[in-house]
């Protein structure tokens, strides 16, 4: 409520983190001082030692944004590469939960997970075969080696390629910028 007035294209805020957005330097130094009258008006004050002023790339809820692109926090990486095995239901669904939450930097997310997130609707003991095995590497081969997503630029021609089959649909949106055809983000859904 209190930043109420601040549209997206200023910052963006989830709880107590607040990312300043800014297409120019101008903007976002006026969009910086708009968020610091904001704060003013009811006598919020900022922790210096956890702003991160003027940077090319900043940490953001797992992410790494820099005005080009937007790509997985590297710890994150580090986190789904090393993590072992599930031995029971609870371990799936946490890497189940930090995995979807990257979805869109995943072509085919929910086919390739689908059978591992079947393993969590069980309220039995886990049954982990070797088709369970086979999901389990390539889902996490794919956020291994996942794409930087490029923004949407408002100007140019946006694409949108789509698959369907009788299990599920996907989608990856794009863009032809300058040197090559850029994705934004894929999504799909399991039918």
């Amino acid at each position: 409520m209190v930043l109420r007035g601040l549209s997206y294209e200023a910052c963006l805020v989830y709880l107590d983190d607040i990312i300043i957005i800014g297409r120019a330097f101008e903007d976002h130094l006026r969009n910086f001082q708009r968020l610091l009258e904001k704060l003013k008006m009811v006598n919020l004050k900022l922790n210096p030692s956890k702003c991160n002023l003027f940077r090319r790339e900043v940490g953001y809820l797992g992410h790494i944004i820099s005005a080009e692109s937007v790509r997985i926090y590297p710890e994150n990486i580090s986190a789904i590469k090393d993590w072992s095995c599930p031995e029971d239901v609870h371990q799936l669904r946490s890497f189940l939960g930090l995995c979807t939450y990257y979805r869109k930097f995943v072509k085919g997310f929910s086919s390739i997970s689908r059978l591992l997130h079947k393993l969590t609707e069980a309220k039995q003991k886990l049954f982990w075969t070797d088709e369970c095995e086979e999901a389990f590497r390539q889902l996490k081969e794919a956020l291994t080696f996942s794409p930087v997503l490029a923004y949407p630029q408002p100007d140019k021609l946006f694409i949108l390629d789509t698959d369907a089959s009788n299990e599920s649909v996907g989608v990856v949106l794009s863009q032809e910028i300058d040197d090559g055809e850029y994705i934004i983000a894929y999504w799909s859904k399991c039918l």
